[in-house]
């Protein structure tokens, strides 16, 4: 009997699954399937990672469920088109479904799968699911992708019905007669058979926040020394173990400011997908010859918490030591990399990549080319924050930083690692410089 494969990749969730709801309707009996992708494994710099471990605890979740409910899922390390070449001679497969992923690796990835699909006669199909809108579905007047977010978000919010925010029945399709049990499937691989430690670190429950907290968040939002200031719904967002769709209904009825954040991550992924060569390339071509100093000592003293400056060394320990790291304290701790010791942009960014358990290539290039001033919404490049007045208003009392800097207040902590006022002077002569060589 032919069967359908559902490939899970950024919606590790059964329920309210735009994909998989179209692939338990298609009639044939469904397996889902997930890949551990070793072009992507490869490439992490530790083998203890806490986002493959919390990966792999979500796998082997859905695959409890699905044999509780009467199928299998196959679960493969390996490259995805090498997999599927595999799979596919191995079973009788009418078509794979997916949902869409719109960062650079992904699209291309999806391409080459779809080939190898065609040429075995199945069908490769892939959903809209972790945004609301996507591509080309809100362009401006110009046919082209808005520039300036306030007129991507008032087309948003115009756009937006109800019905896109409704759940999908997947949970209510996923029962026995929709699925495929497979007597001789291929074990499921271990985490030490892929060559990784298991490595914990803390993440939310994949269930909606407290209303209690939602209804607070415009005013906790920027508070990085208050517990629950944040939903800190951002990793069940980024792999899918919570739908957007969710959070997107409760932040539209409690919390308008909640529900603008989610609408700029549909914006920046509606950007990558349009501007790809923005994952390793400034998008403003005029500031793409800055004469960065990249100070690799001064790198390091960013890295690990030693500027001398509690806001940013206090949010770069958390994140060293927890993989998040509050929004306030991200665009400090990036404004200083990238104004106050000219380090380029993608520095910051890959070592975000390395340690954010949420890591989000489209939120985080987006956002780093927003405090670098060099992306397609971007603030000036003449905006230098002053760390002390980063401090003075988003932690005065120091409860954040004495929560991650043990030494602060005594001998032991650096002093200030430069000058701001030196610092604001040098990066502005120095970005003016790169955009006047370009006129």
């Amino acid at each position: 009997m032919k069967i359908v494969l559902f490939w899970h990749r950024r919606d590790l969730r059964q329920h309210d699954n735009a994909g998989l709801t179209a692939a338990l309707q298609t009639g044939y009996p469904v397996v889902p399937l997930f890949i551990y992708d070793q072009e992507i494994l490869d490439q992490l710099p530790s083998r203890r990672d806490a986002r493959v471990t919390f990966i792999y605890n979500e796998v082997e979740r859905l695959a409890r469920q699905t044999e509780q409910a009467g199928g299998t899922l196959l679960a493969v390390y390996g490259r995805p088109v090498e997999v599927f070449e595999q799979l596919l001679q191995a079973y009788d497969v009418a078509a794979v479904y997916t949902n869409e992923d719109y960062e650079p690796y992904a699209t291309g990835r999806d391409a080459a799968v779809a080939a190898v699909a065609r040429a075995h006669g199945a069908t490769f199909r892939s959903y809209k699911d972790q945004v609301i809108f996507a591509k080309d579905e809100l362009l401006g007047k110009s046919g082209k992708p808005a520039k300036v977010f306030g007129a991507y978000s008032k087309a948003w919010l115009a756009a937006l019905h109800d019905e896109h925010l409704l759940p999908y029945p997947s949970r209510d399709l996923f029962r026995a007669e929709n699925l495929r049990q497979l007597a001789e499937a291929p074990a499921r691989p271990t985490l030490e058979q892929m060559g990784f430690e298991r490595y914990e670190q803390y993440v939310p429950a994949a269930e909606l926040p407290a209303e209690e907290l939602v209804l607070n968040y415009h005013n906790t939002r920027d508070k990085p020394g208050l517990a629950n200031s944040s939903t800190r719904r951002s990793v069940q967002l980024r792999f899918g173990t919570l739908s957007v769709r969710e959070l997107m209904r409760q932040a539209r009825a409690l919390n308008p400011k909640l529900l603008n954040e989610l609408i700029w991550r549909d914006y920046f992924m509606m950007l990558l997908w349009h501007f790809p060569f923005t994952a390793t390339q400034s998008y403003d071509p005029r500031l793409r010859q800055v004469p960065y100093r990249n100070n690799e000592a001064e790198f390091r003293a960013w890295c690990e918490g030693r500027t001398g400056y509690p806001l940013v060394d206090a949010g770069m320990r958390e994140l060293n030591q927890t993989g998040y790291l509050p929004n306030r304290v991200r665009i400090a701790a990036a404004g200083f990399l990238v104004k106050h010791l000219l380090i380029d942009w993608r520095w910051g960014e890959q070592y975000f990549a390395d340690k954010l358990l949420d890591y989000d290539l489209a939120q985080n290039v987006g956002n780093w080319q927003w405090m670098a001033g060099t992306g397609v919404v971007a603030a000036p490049w003449f905006r230098v924050y002053s760390p002390q007045s980063q401090q003075e208003r988003y932690d005065a009392d120091f409860s954040y930083a004495w929560q991650w800097l043990p030494e602060f207040g005594t001998c032991e902590y650096p002093k200030p690692i430069v000058d701001h006022k030196f610092a604001r002077e040098r990066a502005i002569t120095t970005f003016r410089a790169a955009y006047r060589a370009s006129e």
